[in-house]
This record gives C-alpha cells, sequence and structure tokens, in this order.
C-alpha cells in the first residue's frame, strides 16, 4: 500500500502540496493536544504551520483499497484552487503514518449550524441562502471548472466546512473520483458515500447510470436540511406520507399553504421558497431529470416568480411524467432572461 502511495507522489511532476515529516506534524499540532473532531477517516486536530496561520491536521486511520481513499484526496483537492473548496496546504506519508493538512476554519462544519438548535439561531435564512449558492457554486468548479470532472460522492453537512464569514468549502474528497469531462455515465464496482444523502441511481440501476447527477441530488439533501434547520424527516408527521419531507414540502407548496417558520420576513420567506423549488429539482428519481448544477445555480440566484414547480419527489423508483424535461427547459429559460435583464 505504501510504495502505491509513493509511486503515486514520485510520478506527479505538478504536485503543489508540501511534504511533512511525521516530526513536523507532531511539532505543529502540539503533540496532537487540540482535537478538532472525529470521524470514520481518523481524528482532526488544530495545529499551527510554518507561516504563523492555523491549520486542520487530519491523521488518518487504517486505510481501504490499497491507500486509494489517501491517494483519491491527495489527487483531487492538491490540484485545485477556488474559494468554496478548502484548500490542502500539506500531506505526510511516512510508514503507516498519514496525514492531510488542511486551511483552518474557524467556525468548523455546517451540519452544527443545522442540528443544533442553539447554532441555527446564529444563521438566518438569508445566510443560509449565501452557504448555499456558495456550495453550489463549489460543485459546479468540480463538475465542469477542472481539467479533469470531479465527483464528490459525499456531499452533506458535515463536509462543508465554514471559514470566519461563514464562506462555505467543500471538504474530504476520500470518496473522489476523477473522470474525463467528456464522461457523462461513470462506472463503478460499489456504491459509496453516506446514507440519507446517496442517489438512488447508485442502488437502482434501471433509473439511469452514474453521473454528476449523483452530487446534484445529494446537494438537495443539503439544501432541504439548511431550509428546516433539521434532518429530511418531518418531526410532527400526522400520517406516514408526511415522514418523506420532500414529499411533504411539494404538497404544502402545491396546495398554496406557507410553511411553519417563525418570525421571518418576506423577504426570507421569497429566499426559502427559491430553496425548496430548487431543491425538489434536484431530488428528482431519474438523474436525467435533474438540472445540471450550472441550472441549479441560475434558479438560486434568479427571481423566485421565475421557479416552476417540478413534479412531485418519490421516494422509490416508479413512473415519472414524461414532460419534466419542458419545465426544466422553460425553468432556466426563465432564469436566464431574468438574470440578462437584471444585468441590464
Amino acid at each position: 500500500m505504501y510504495s502505491t502511495i509513493e509511486d503515486f507522489l514520485h510520478s506527479d511532476n505538478n504536485f503543489l502540496p508540501i511534504r511533512y515529516s511525521y516530526s513536523d506534524i507532531k511539532k505543529m499540532s502540539n503533540k496532537f493536544k487540540n482535537k478538532l473532531g472525529e470521524g470514520g477517516f481518523g481524528i482532526v486536530f488544530k495545529g499551527k504551520l510554518r507561516s504563523g496561520r492555523f491549520g486542520a491536521i487530519k491523521m488518518l486511520g487504517k486505510s481501504k483499497a490499497n491507500g486509494e481513499d489517501f491517494i483519491s484526496e491527495v489527487a483531487t483537492i492538491g490540484r485545485i484552487h477556488h474559494v468554496n473548496v478548502v484548500q490542502l496546504v500539506g500531506y505526510c506519508v511516512e510508514g503507516s503514518k498519514r496525514a492531510l493538512v488542511y486551511e483552518f476554519m474557524q467556525n468548523g462544519s455546517l451540519d452544527k449550524y443545522i442540528y443544533s438548535k442553539e447554532g441555527s439561531n446564529l444563521l438566518s435564512y438569508k445566510k443560509m441562502y449565501d452557504i448555499s449558492l456558495g456550495v453550489a457554486r463549489g460543485i459546479e468548479y468540480l463538475h465542469h471548472g477542472c481539467d479533469m470532472q470531479i465527483l464528490h460522492f459525499d456531499i452533506k453537512p458535515h463536509n462543508i466546512l465554514l471559514d470566519e464569514n461563514f464562506v462555505p468549502k467543500i471538504s474530504d474528497f476520500g470518496l473522489a473520483e476523477l473522470y474525463p469531462t467528456d464522461n457523462s455515465i461513470v462506472s463503478l464496482t460499489a456504491a459509496r458515500g453516506t446514507m440519507g444523502y446517496m442517489a438512488p441511481e447508485l442502488f437502482y440501476k434501471n433509473i439511469g447510470g452514474v453521473s454528476y447527477k449523483a452530487d446534484v441530488y445529494s446537494f438537495e439533501k443539503l439544501l432541504m436540511e439548511m431550509r428546516s434547520k433539521r434532518k429530511n424527516l418531518y418531526a410532527r408527521a400526522e400520517h406516514s406520507s408526511q415522514i418523506y419531507f420532500p414529499s411533504w414540502v411539494y404538497d404544502q407548496y402545491k396546495e398554496g399553504k406557507e410553511l411553519e417558520l417563525e418570525d421571518i420576513t418576506e423577504l426570507e420567506k421569497k429566499i426559502v421558497k427559491k430553496m425548496v423549488i430548487t431543491a425538489l429539482w434536484c431530488i428528482q428519481m431519474k438523474p436525467s431529470d435533474r438540472p445540471a448544477m450550472n441550472e441549479v445555480i441560475k434558479m438560486l440566484e434568479g427571481d423566485v416568480e421565475s421557479l416552476q414547480m417540478p413534479p412531485k419527489p418519490f421516494l422509490c423508483p416508479q413512473e415519472m411524467p414524461v414532460d419534466i424535461h419542458d419545465n426544466l427547459h422553460q425553468t432556466c429559460s426563465n432564469m436566464e432572461l431574468t438574470c440578462t435583464l437584471s444585468a441590464r
């Protein structure tokens, strides 16, 4: 495994991040005294870089698939620079010790502002909207802004980091895959991602092939949780049909009912509605019925009155209307027209 990693590092002449020794990592982390978090990947510590800036040092646990998770993260994030993608400063490979060093994100990950009652009160719906737009731009860059198409496969609140100004940055590329930009359908040997955020085509092969639309589906889950500031379940559901939150939200808007939101202005209502309708487009069962991320950005940036409601989302594959593509095309055309007129 370690020779595989070394071969990869030595074969890449355009590699930008710094290679640290393990003694460097120990010194920067003050012997791993300040733990920031822990997950299946390993443990993250706060550290001080040579430049004097703070960094986040991720000590990786036991590697899977011959070190491919480490290689995947370094190969993808090490090459790219975007305001909405976390920057990889350096890495360490020394025997069984492997570490990744990132820029430090002062406000931590998005999940604590969604799932924590106290944390969610700190972020207005306008700020949640700004964060969602930043994440969308980051995903669009990964899909179409690089020499290779990068599919993240693990978009979720835990992997969205926030800097001191709450600018969002996509992180954790351990499951990411690189493909030629002209690849519309990609091949995977097994489903990957986090349950609850994984696109249905990763399980149901008969609804369409796996593509960048899998990240679009995961982005919807993110949007819905940001809108509701909770998981994608309707906590006060009176009937089992309400448990699938997107379906319940769809019915509410379709019937002209306002969602149960306290102390919200008219402007915030429009922002929330725009996020919800965009999310409902992204969660369509068939990948071909979902918009690309550049279309998602147009929806989020445009006028809410120009948005058309998509077909009702379903939890499991079943018959879908045939006119979805026409509705989506009309919605995005309206968005383009609105943006053009605003610019004038």
